[in-house]
């Protein structure tokens, strides 16, 4: 990826992503299109991230993902091995921002859709935030099995995410898989007729992580709607303390020791996103990237959320069980507001994908980062010793000894 982005200063790099991240219109705007063919099925190289995590990767292991659509600037085409060729000062070659569907399974139901033979599937699938995927023919070649398995999956449903699930899959839903928490079945040979079904029916399968996840959402983006409607009838002193502190406090501890912290007000949806740094150069990375987004709102981008970030826990959430009020260093917490105009009807869902990829958006980039600046720092290595190779001491006069034992020195 870095090799697509190669910057002559880094931090200003990572400050540039930013700001391209916060203005672009996927940042709680239009969906963004991505025309570039699917990862899944395409060789990992230099243009083409490698494949998603598979069953051999540890789930929580980080490893570049491939649901990742890359928007590239129009820039001279260069050889793989060679520099890139100049550019202006700042200008990225290109931004990478993740999409929400699990790209193997859709890359997968596409083929079998598309009429290629049965098989046989039994094949286990990691993705991001610990979350399993196992899909498999248990019964018949032509009935295909996708199950889940999401460390939260008892809060959210606490949160209704059976009723969105069983909102967006109906028919197709059977009894979980053993081990795992939600499955879906689809039968080949009962597939609806009309292509645009088809597709539909695959891109639902491949959200099935982003649309249990947002439950907790639409919950708390149905009572702002309430909250609102409730304090149009009153003024603010008369209205009532439940209208004024808002609503519950939604906790999703998706990770092992990180949540995700949802507050409903009468004004505003409030998103806290508790992360952990394991490093000291996480931190410095981390402090740099959520700075350049508290600062891209007050240069030029208006319309975007407000984002603060803080080493002690917000007020919102001060007081819950399971949160750390120590201060540590070690923990961040990055708030989101979220105004009415993001919580419309026509932008909420978009809304609520975005919002949920943020931590694996933050991360991938604080690695990539690093890896970027390693690139730099071997590069440079290899330069100087390059120079040394290159620098070669005078020649000296060496002594000789003839069969006699006479000597005499040569001259080189």
């Amino acid at each position: 990826m870095y090799q697509r982005g190669r910057q002559a200063n880094a931090p200003l790099a990572i400050v540039r992503r930013l700001e391209l991240f916060l203005s672009s219109s996927r940042t709680f705007g239009e969906p963004h299109k991505c025309s570039h063919a699917s990862s899944a099925t395409a060789a990992p190289s230099s243009r083409n991230p490698p494949a998603r995590p598979a069953a051999n990767i540890t789930p929580g292991q980080w490893a570049p993902p491939t649901s990742a659509c890359v928007q590239f600037t129009a820039l001279p085409a260069h050889s793989p091995g060679r520099p890139p060729p100049a550019r202006p000062h700042g200008q990225l070659h290109a931004m990478l921002l993740l999409d929400y569907q699990n790209v193997l399974i859709e890359a997968l139901l596409k083929e079998r859709f598309s009429g290629a033979p049965p098989a046989s599937i039994d094949q286990v699938v990691s993705d991001f935030d610990g979350v399993t995927f196992h899909i498999s023919t248990p019964e018949t070649k032509s009935k295909i099995l996708v199950s889940i398995n999401v460390k939260c999956f008892a809060e959210l449903v606490q949160y209704g995410a059976q009723q969105v699930l069983e909102r967006e899959y109906g028919p197709y839903i059977v009894e979980p898989e053993s081990g795992y928490d939600f499955s879906v079945q689809v039968d080949l040979e009962n597939l609806p007729e009309e292509q645009d079904a088809k597709d539909d029916l695959v891109k639902r399968i491949s959200l099935l992580k982003r649309n249990a996840m947002a439950a907790p959402f639409e919950q708390a983006f149905d009572e702002f709607h309430q909250l609102q409607e409730e304090a149009s009838k009153y003024t603010s002193e008369s209205a009532p303390q439940g209208v004024k502190e808002g609503g519950e406090v939604r906790a999703i501890h998706y990770r092992e020791e990180e949540a995700i912290y949802i507050k409903a007000s009468h004004d505003r949806v409030t998103v806290i996103f508790s992360t952990i740094f394991r490093e000291e150069t996480d931190r410095i990375f981390g402090k740099v990237f959520l700075q350049e987004f508290v600062d891209a709102r007050r240069r030029a981008i208006q319309n975007a959320p407000q984002v603060l970030f803080r080493n002690d826990p917000p007020l919102e959430i001060q007081g819950i069980k399971g949160v750390d009020a120590s201060g540590s260093h070690d923990i961040g917490y990055i708030t989101f507001v979220l105004f009415p105009r993001h919580l419309t009807k026509q932008r909420r869902d978009e809304v609520i994908s975005h919002i949920q990829t943020f931590r694996d958006y933050f991360h991938y980039h604080i690695k990539a980062s690093k890896a970027y600046i390693h690139s730099r720092m071997r590069k440079r290595t290899a330069d100087f010793l390059q120079v040394l190779r290159r620098a070669r001491p005078e020649a000296e006069e060496k002594e000789r000894k003839t069969a006699s034992g006479r000597t005499f020195k040569v001259q080189a």
